[in-house]
């Protein structure tokens, strides 16, 4: 089954203010992890942040999956992603 992806406005200004060459290796790897996305996601301790994220590089992607849904709530580097 092939997920929708929805992005909240906050991950929507993170995809705003990234590098126009991440965001085209983010696009193309959420491209791909839609089609099966909790083989390659791992599950967070925190629930405050999500239930989920991929790692892409250097960068997070925190999500959350609702029915046929992905709700990405974040995408930030690393070192900022879990502040």
């Amino acid at each position: 089954m092939k997920f929708q992806i929805l992005y909240t406005k906050t991950a929507s200004k993170d995809i705003q203010k990234l590098d126009r060459i991440v965001k085209s290796q983010i696009k193309k790897k959420i491209e791909i992890y839609i089609k099966n996305p909790l083989h390659y996601a791992k599950r967070l301790t925190d629930p405050r942040l999500g239930t989920y994220r991929w790692r892409i590089g250097n960068y997070r992607i925190v999500f959350d999956i609702d029915r046929e849904n992905i709700i990405v709530l974040r995408i930030r580097h690393r070192r900022d992603v879990y502040k």
